[in-house]
Order: structure tokens, then sequence, then C-alpha cells
């Protein structure tokens, strides 16, 4: 399906079921179904809801619109439009960055976070040149197969993933593959993520090159209240690709009881 957010229309995989609702925002460079194995494990216990963010997938591609707060309106707006009722917020890396800022404004329903391998709200620790370089790194299937190689995965993908994954990171816009090095990562969001009131997970790969744990433990963890991390052994960056069946039972054993409590205090007030 899709909705329009801002008059830019975003590509939504949604389970429409009338379970709790889990809500998903991917990396750079991947698309909602980056998150397919999780939703297949979390579904049909729960309503799974994972958007092509602007610029990937097959969601719009404007000239610009890529900062964080742009990210995050989407994210919002598409929240309100589906009326989800109590929802968790999952956001991975980039996506993860984006949970963050949409966390701090409190939004109606949101019941808790879940940031896999998120970036941190400070900016990212990376050099210049560096991030000049990261703009080229999906431009070609070559480029893409040495970024996972060598970065993002510590274990090797099944073949499947490894093409959806070539062919996301070639669909992007320009705008948006050098958005995100450039500017967005570069923003900091330190003083709003220390606004966020609900229980937050973080989920790190041991294996993390992109933002390890000792990174998240310094970055992150220190600045929002009531957060706890739990470290994937054996996983790099990519988790929802290299375990998603761990990822998915963490997400589980997060979601339920938050919901429930939520859901209960909604009975009780009314």
């Amino acid at each position: 399906m899709s909705n329009l957010s801002n008059t830019v229309k975003l590509h939504v995989e949604d389970s429409r079921t009338n379970a709790p609702a889990l809500v998903f925002l991917h990396y750079w460079g991947g698309s909602s179904r980056t998150w397919r194995h999780v939703l297949d494990a979390l579904t049909p216990a729960f309503r799974t809801v994972a958007v092509d963010q602007r610029g990937w997938g097959r969601s719009d591609k404007p000239l610009d619109g890529y900062t964080l707060t742009a990210l995050a309106d989407d994210a919002q707006s598409l929240i309100e439009s589906l009326d989800l009722g109590p929802y968790i917020l999952v956001g991975h890396s980039m996506g993860g960055k984006v949970a963050q800022l949409l966390g701090s404004r409190h939004p109606a329903g949101l019941a808790g976070l879940v940031l896999v391998a998120p970036s941190p709200p400070t900016p990212m620790n990376v050099p210049l040149a560096v991030r000049q370089g990261m703009v080229n790194a999906y431009d070609s299937r070559e480029s893409i197969l040495a970024t996972v190689e060598q970065v993002l995965a510590a274990n090797p993908l099944q073949p499947g993933d490894l093409e959806a994954i070539v062919q996301d990171s070639l669909r992007g816009a320009p705008a948006a593959k050098a958005a995100w090095p450039l500017k967005a990562s570069q923003e900091d969001i330190s003083e709003q993520a220390a606004m966020i009131r609900v229980p937050t997970l973080v989920i790190s790969g041991e294996k993390d090159q992109v933002d390890p744990p000792a990174v998240l433990q310094h970055e992150l963890m220190t600045r929002i209240a009531h957060a706890t991390m739990h470290i994937l052994p054996g996983s790099g960056h990519l988790s929802p690709l290299e375990a998603p069946g761990d990822l998915a039972e963490l997400i589980r054993a997060f979601a339920r009881p938050l919901i429930a409590a939520t859901c209960q205090a909604h009975v009780v007030s009314a």
C-alpha cells in the first residue's frame, strides 16, 4: 500500500491485522523488505507496519527533504493516519536515529522504542573524507557487495538477501544516498534523545563495525532514561538479516508486556 506524508508518497507493507502494532524503519540503503524475515516471525501475533522511507524502495524520491526532522515527520504522519492504537517503534541504524527523534516528541500511542544497531544521537564520528566516500558506496553492484562484506555484515548473508540489498541500494535516490553521510548523520539530537520517556531496548551486534556496542554505551545509553541494551553474539550491523530469529524474539519479549500495560491503562482511564 502507499500513504501520503506531507505530499511524499510512501510505500508501506502493512499486515493489517487487529493485533498490537509494531512499526519498522530501515537503515540507510535498505527498504521495508530489509525486515521481511523479522516480520514473518512476528506475524500474526503482531500487526507489522514497515515503511520505505523517502528516497528508498518504492517510496517517492524527492530532490531534497532528507533531514532527520523530515524523516521523523514522515513516520509520524504515517502512524497517525493508520490509527494503530498503542504501538512499538522499531528503528535500524539510520531508522534508529529517526526513531529517537520521533520518540522525543512523545507521540500519542507510543508504548516503547526498539533501537537496532542505531546511529547514536550525536554526530557520527567519521572524518569528512570518509563520509564523502560513503556517498558513492551504493553506486554499483561491486561497491555495494564490498560495503556489505567489509563493513556491514559480520556473517555471510543468504544469496536472496544479498541480492535484495544490492537492488535496494541501487534503487536509492542520489539525494538520499548523499544526505545521510554528509548531513543527517551529523545532526546532533542528544538533547531530544534525553527527552525520551518510554521504555527503550537497544540491540547491538557484538561485531558491529558501524555503531559498535561501546559507542552506543557511551553516546546513547547515557542519554535515554530506562534504556536497556542487549548484545547479539557474533552479529554485525545487519542483524535483521544476520540474526532475524533472535532479533524477532527480543522484540516480541519486549513488546508484549508494554502494549498490554498500555492497553490496560487506557481501559482504566476510560
